[in-house]
């Protein structure tokens, strides 16, 4: 079984010293989905939704989040978030959110692209909660990583 990186030898927790890893370009691409009555799709698509915009306020919301994963995740570094792209596809009974985030670090950028995608569907479900009292959210995944000196890439099968 591989040691876990955030428990010194004594069992202490810890945040992973990156000092001396080479910066590079790293992705990570997370998906995440919200089951709605039709209904409320409905309503999210025509705009008709008291609290306004849903998929633009929880697009905001999500690219704030991953702004900001270190504040709400222990052990996480605080990263130079350069790009985030939060999009998402709406179906009859479900809206899927896939969120792709960029940096120039040390260390990976998963926790941030899983903050997106996690935010951005609390959102739509904080918009919606009045009209539909049987949201389902789900399926939170890391799809993609990229990057590192190592090169690691994952990518869901």
């Amino acid at each position: 079984m591989a040691r876990l990186t955030h428990v010194d030898s004594d069992g202490a927790v810890r945040m992973v010293d990156v000092t001396d890893k080479k910066v590079t370009r790293r992705e990570a691409m997370a998906a995440g989905e919200i089951h709605l009555n039709p209904e409320t799709i409905e309503l999210i698509t025509r705009g008709k939704v008291p609290k306004g915009n849903v998929l633009e306020t929880a697009r905001i919301a999500g690219i704030m989040a991953a702004k900001r994963t270190a504040d709400i995740i222990p052990l996480c570094h605080s990263l130079s978030v350069t790009g985030v792209e939060l999009v998402f596809e709406v179906g009859l009974d479900r809206i899927e959110a896939t969120a792709r985030v960029a940096v120039p670090e040390r260390t990976g950028v998963e926790m941030e692209a899983l903050s997106a995608v996690c935010v951005s569907l609390l959102t739509v479900y904080d918009m919606c909660k009045a009209v539909d009292k049987e949201m389902v959210i789900g399926q939170i995944r890391l799809l993609e990583k990229t990057g590192g000196s190592a090169g690691a890439n994952i990518r869901e099968n």
